[in-house]
């Protein structure tokens, strides 16, 4: 046997250390090549790391949340190699595993590896021409299933993987956990934790009340903390909140929409957008970054448009690149595909930073106004609210009105109140005469 350390490679341009944010295998457990081990998050994306070799995990470069240096060890693992004369030498298959690699092999053809790996040492002497001829490993006798656990009813405890994995972090035996329904969900453990297995457990409709639940903030959750923490407190902010009068764009979307052939769908968003950068060339301090530190700002030609995006790890701001030189449709199509790639987490480093200016919107769940904080480096953020349907005058009429309450935040070290307010005023005329929106 040999050991084998996997170190944590390059993963990102300019990056010298990586958080771990889950851990796919624990001390003793075995991994075969290319199976997933750790994920690993920068400051822009999440990357999987997959074993470079197969054996048994026997050291773990720490927990969760902890940093990790690039070219520090990640993990330790115990291959099924012998070690001669210093070198590592793969040992042969057996043909019980040769004959189940052929097997996953017709079984996935085409499976191609993304995952960064590591090198590996390679068999046969260096120098001199030696060769070497590993020794034939004992073949391990096969390990029989384990005997599934049985539940307080005497039947076999059914449970998810979710659910078997936190039994298992809780050192929870399954079959001490009483259910009232096939299989053991996580409100079972839940309750089990709280009564234990005495005379005073009960089924999890039983329980009154919930525990406390800690946990602890890593990952894109504390980057998130991080990040905004990092903006509140540097930047003094400001919000300026109108309203706009978005019947006639309204109307219009319904038009595109109802003839826009294979085209993606529109929503207030695109819209939203060329109306941003057909103001923008009047208000070029709203466009830049604020280098603090060094006490310059930089008023960007380009607009490289960041996308707020929910996603279930949390929010993410893709980067819609030289936004002015695409057309509502284009615009359409680039945030379809950056908000499915955010929800994925397939969103690649360069999609996630170089922003200019930043719009955030929570769509139907709006709200009447918000107060979005600002994504440092940049010096402003708006914010579109939701459509709601109000009376207004028309002259001596009341009319039927689509109304939306538009938020701006902007650094005041930037930004004076007048230049924003006169920003807002800009978007309004397009968002209200959305014809302007297509003309040159």
């Amino acid at each position: 046997m040999a050991r084998f350390t996997f170190k944590l490679p390059d993963i990102g341009e300019g990056i010298s250390e990586a958080e771990i944010v889950a851990w796919h295998v624990a001390i003793g457990d075995r991994v075969e090549e290319d199976s997933p081990i750790a994920d690993m998050m920068t400051d822009k994306a999440t990357v999987e790391m997959e074993s470079p070799v197969s054996g048994v995990v026997v050291e773990l470069a720490g927990e969760v949340g902890d940093q990790v240096s690039i070219g520090a060890a990640l993990v330790v693992i115990e291959t099924d190699a012998v070690e001669v004369a210093d070198e590592v030498v793969a040992a042969p298959l057996t043909s019980a595993q040769a004959e189940t690699a052929e097997q996953y092999e017709a079984e996935n053809p085409g499976v191609e590896k993304v995952a960064l790996e590591s090198p590996l040492p390679l068999a046969g002497g260096v120098g001199g021409g030696a060769s070497i001829t590993p020794a034939t490993p004992a073949v391990d006798a096969p390990t029989p299933p384990p005997t599934p656990p049985v539940n307080g009813r005497g039947e076999a405890a059914l449970a998810s993987p979710a659910v078997r994995a936190r039994a298992r972090d809780l050192g929870i035996d399954l079959a001490s956990v009483k259910t009232d329904s096939d299989r053991v969900r996580h409100a079972d453990l839940d309750a089990y934790l709280r009564y234990g297995s005495g005379e005073g457990y009960h089924p999890p409709h039983a329980s009154r009340a919930r525990e406390d639940q800690p946990i602890k903030v890593i990952g894109m959750r504390r980057r998130i903390a991080e990040n905004m923490a990092a903006s509140k407190r540097a930047i003094p902010h400001f919000t300026y909140v109108d309203e706009i009068d978005v019947t006639a764009l309204e109307a219009m979307r319904a038009d595109l929409n109802a003839n826009r052939g294979g085209r993606p769908k529109l929503t207030m968003l695109p819209l939203m957008i060329v109306a941003i950068c057909k103001t923008i060339p009047d208000f070029p301090m709203l466009n830049a970054r604020y280098d603090d530190e060094a006490g310059v700002v930089t008023r960007h030609g380009q607009i490289h448009l960041g996308m707020a995006a929910q996603t279930d790890a949390g929010l993410t701001v893709p980067v819609i690149r030289d936004a002015q030189d695409r057309n509502v449709w284009q615009l359409a199509t680039e945030i379809t595909r950056l908000a499915e790639a955010a929800r994925a987490g397939k969103l690649a480093p360069s999609e996630m930073g170089g922003g200019t200016i930043t719009v955030t919107s929570l769509g139907p769940l709006g709200g009447i106004a918000t107060t979005p904080v600002i994504n440092r480096p940049e010096v402003a953020i708006i914010g579109p609210n939701k459509i709601v349907e109000r009376p207004v005058f028309k002259g001596d009429e009341i009319v039927r009105a689509k109304l939306m309450n538009l938020s701006i935040s902007c650094d005041h070290r930037v930004v004076d109140g007048w230049d924003a307010a006169s920003f807002v005023q800009g978007l309004k005329k397009y968002l209200e005469t959305p014809v302007l929106l297509f003309a040159d």
